[in-house]
């Protein structure tokens, strides 16, 4: 797939005016209230940002990933909440339709996604099955064509105004792990699906997360992402999605680092202490020196493992380098913003203090630091086996 440059330096130029003319001066308001305004929703789906990862035919912008980590870049350095209203419609809530959907499933929910009109969920968490994702114990029991679904999720991202979960269900008990795991597209007004309060959170307010509790939840063996010949199938799907997830929050973590510089380099050069501006200060200059060195080798990470995903090459353990690589980044360089702010930094009123809450979690989602050390040391272990063969 090829994408028009020009068409991407314009989107991204766009992106970049809305993101310092709107989106971050609606900052305060979205921290106050928890809730992005109606009216720059409204502009994130007229720009088309809700269905970039969505094929043209169904609606979508289609463009290569490489592209959007692009976008990502400039789109991330508001706050990250916003990304993260359109993230599951680009992510993990359409690519699993994507990848193995029937065309019947693409064209009933694609367009929606796209356009934001139906945002989707993705259903996988639990409460005794996090990192372990493949021990999940939400049922789904054949009855009929039908199947009828029970089970818990926990921390499902944009839960609250989900139109359609994919939810990962075991359909064959007798299997352990992940091979009796099937996914399904549920839609969420369905009878016996509820839908908890949003959780409180360390930060990123504005990005809703919550529990789901799906009980006697009955949906055709047609709801199986590519149909009843794929029961069983849908852990694969799910890791599938995941590449290219950590590669888009990879660029997340890049966009919301760029802020935090931006944010320190501009204090730095104001704030004066012995009579200069800190600026001048060998070890404030360390920091941010450091910061602008990491900056640039997480987006040439991120930039190489989405081409190469682009190009169909195998690349998980490169997703999950840019992924361990970029969320760790950041979170050094939110530290050292802080620290280059001082006291001020530990002040609510200040971006950073909100900017510092925010990029925890990017360590934790989406798999953790510590999950993306194990499938990076696993495929250099196997791929060293397979030259010792």
């Amino acid at each position: 797939m090829t994408i028009d440059q020009d068409l991407i330096d314009q989107l991204a130029g766009t992106v970049r005016r809305v993101v310092r003319e709107r989106l971050i001066p609606a900052e305060p308001v979205l921290e106050e209230t928890d809730r992005i305004p109606g009216e720059l929703l409204a502009t994130l789906r007229e720009l088309g940002l809700f269905g970039m990862s969505v094929p043209a035919e169904h609606g979508g912008l289609g463009l290569t990933l490489e592209a959007e980590v692009e976008i990502l870049f400039e789109l991330c350095q508001a706050s990250v909440a916003f990304r993260s209203a359109l993230g599951t419609n680009n992510g993990i809530g359409s690519q699993g339709i994507v990848i193995d959907g029937t065309e019947a499933q693409k064209e009933r929910w694609l367009p929606g996604i796209a356009s934001g009109e139906i945002v989707a969920s993705f259903a996988l968490t639990e409460p005794e099955a996090g990192s372990d994702a493949a021990s999940l114990r939400t049922q789904a029991h054949r009855d009929g064509g039908d199947f009828v679904i029970n089970g818990t999720k926990r921390f499902i991202t944009n839960a609250p105004e989900a139109g359609v979960f994919t939810v990962m269900a075991r359909t064959d008990p007798d299997i352990p792990g992940a091979g009796g795991i099937s996914a399904f597209l549920v839609e969420a007004d369905l009878p016996g699906i509820a839908v908890g309060r949003p959780d409180r959170k360390m930060g990123q307010r504005g990005a809703h997360t919550a529990d789901v509790v799906f009980e006697d939840v009955r949906v055709p063996e047609s709801a199986i992402i590519g149909g009843p010949e794929r029961e069983g199938q849908g852990f694969k799907t799910a890791m599938k999605v995941l590449d290219r997830g950590r590669i888009h929050l990879s660029a997340v973590c890049i966009g919301a680092a760029e802020r935090l510089l931006s944010e320190a380099l501009a204090y730095a050069m104001e704030r004066k202490q012995f009579g200069e501006a800190i600026s001048g200060f060998q070890l404030v200059q360390a920091m941010l020196a450091d910061s602008r060195a990491e900056i640039f080798a997480a987006r040439a990470m991120t930039r190489d493992a989405a081409r190469r995903y682009d190009a169909d090459e195998r690349i998980p353990m490169l997703a999950a380098s840019a992924k361990m690589f970029a969320s760790e980044m950041v979170g050094r360089v939110a530290d050292r913003a802080v620290q280059i702010h001082g006291g001020a930094g530990y002040m609510a009123e200040t971006p950073v203090e909100r900017l510092y809450r925010d990029a925890r979690l990017f360590r934790i989602y989406e798999g953790t630091t510590q999950i993306q050390q194990l499938v990076i040391a696993r495929n250099m272990i196997r791929e060293a086996e397979r030259g010792i063969a």
